[in-house]
C-alpha cells in the first residue's frame, strides 16, 4: 500500500511539474512564427513588394510613364499604412502565381479573383471588391446574336487572355465556341476590332468602355456579367501574421469607404482617363 502511495505521489508531482511547459512552449512557437513572418520582415525592410501586371483600369502607365489605377492605390495605401515604402514589381500574368512562391514579391495585389484552385497554392485574403467576366461583340459579325447561345457555336470565335478567370468563363459559357487566347488584353482586343473574332470576354468595365469607346462596330450583348468574383490579395503560405494584418487592414478601409471610393473612381467614371491618353 505504501509503494502504491509513493509511485501515486510521484506521478502527480510529474504531472505538476510538466503542466507549466505547455504555454511556455506555445509562447515559443508564437514568437518563432512572428520572427520568421513575411510581415516582420517587410517591416524590417522597410520595402512592400507587389507583384501585378498591366490590366486596365486596375493597373496602367500614365503619360509619364508611372504605373496608376485601381490596385496601385490600394497597394499604396496598405504600404503607406504600414509604415513602408512600396516597390512595384509588373509581372506577367501567365507567371504570376509562381513568381510570388519563388519570393519575386511579398504580395499579389492584381484583381485575382479567389478561386479554390488558386488558393490550393496560396492564401487568399477575405475579398476587397467584387468584380465579373463581361462580353463586348462585334456588330458586324454576330450584330443578330442575341442569346447565349448564339455565341455558343463552332463558327463563332471569342477571344479573351489567357490564364484568367475571362478564360475560364469562356470555357464553362461557350464551350462550343472556338477559343483565341491572348497574354494580353490589347492584343485579344486587336483581334476583334480587326474583325478575327465575334466578341471578346474580359473583366468588367473593360468590356463595356470599349463598346463606348467604338459604338460603331461593338456592342455589349448581355446586360449582366457573365461571372461574380470575389477579388482578394495572395501571398505565400504558411503566414498567419501575415494574413490577419491584410483582413484586418481590408476591413478598416472598407469600414472608411475608402476602397469603395476608388472602386467608384476607377471603375464608374472616366474621370482618369486624360492621365493616360
Amino acid at each position: 500500500m505504501r509503494l502504491i502511495t509513493l509511485t501515486l505521489a510521484a506521478l502527480a508531482l510529474a504531472v505538476a511539474l510538466a503542466a507549466p511547459a505547455a504555454p511556455a512552449a506555445a509562447g515559443e512557437t508564437g514568437d518563432t512564427l512572428t520572427r520568421e513572418s513575411a510581415l516582420t520582415a517587410i517591416m524590417e525592410r522597410g520595402v512592400l513588394r507587389v507583384g501585378f501586371d498591366t490590366f486596365v483600369p486596375w493597373a496602367m502607365k500614365d503619360k509619364s510613364g508611372t504605373f496608376i489605377g485601381f490596385e496601385i492605390d490600394v497597394a499604396e495605401r496598405f504600404a503607406k499604412d504600414l509604415g513602408v515604402r512600396v516597390e512595384l514589381v509588373p509581372t506577367a500574368w501567365k507567371g504570376i502565381i509562381p513568381a510570388l512562391l519563388a519570393g519575386k514579391f511579398d504580395l499579389l495585389i492584381g484583381g485575382m479573383s479567389i478561386r479554390a484552385d488558386r488558393a490550393q497554392q496560396v492564401y487568399f485574403s477575405a475579398p476587397y471588391y467584387f468584380s465579373g467576366q463581361s462580353m463586348v461583340a462585334s456588330r458586324a459579325k454576330a450584330g443578330s446574336f442575341t442569346t447565349m447561345e448564339d455565341f455558343n457555336d463552332p463558327a463563332v470565335v471569342i477571344v479573351a487572355r489567357t490564364g484568367t478567370t475571362a478564360q475560364k468563363a469562356l470555357e464553362e459559357h461557350f464551350p462550343k465556341a472556338q477559343k483565341r487566347l491572348f497574354d494580353k488584353e490589347p492584343q485579344a482586343l486587336q483581334e476583334l476590332l480587326a474583325g478575327r473574332a465575334h466578341a471578346f470576354v474580359s473583366m468588367a468595365p473593360l468590356p463595356a468602355q470599349q463598346a463606348a469607346e467604338h459604338p460603331e462596330t461593338l456592342f455589349v450583348p448581355f446586360e449582366r456579367n457573365l461571372t461574380n468574383e470575389p477579388n482578394g490579395i495572395a501571398m505565400r503560405k504558411g503566414d498567419p501574421d501575415l494574413l490577419n494584418y491584410v483582413n484586418s487592414w481590408i476591413e478598416q478601409v472598407r469600414g472608411e469607404g475608402w476602397i469603395q471610393e476608388r472602386y467608384h473612381y476607377w471603375f464608374l467614371t472616366a474621370d482618369w482617363k486624360d492621365r493616360v491618353e
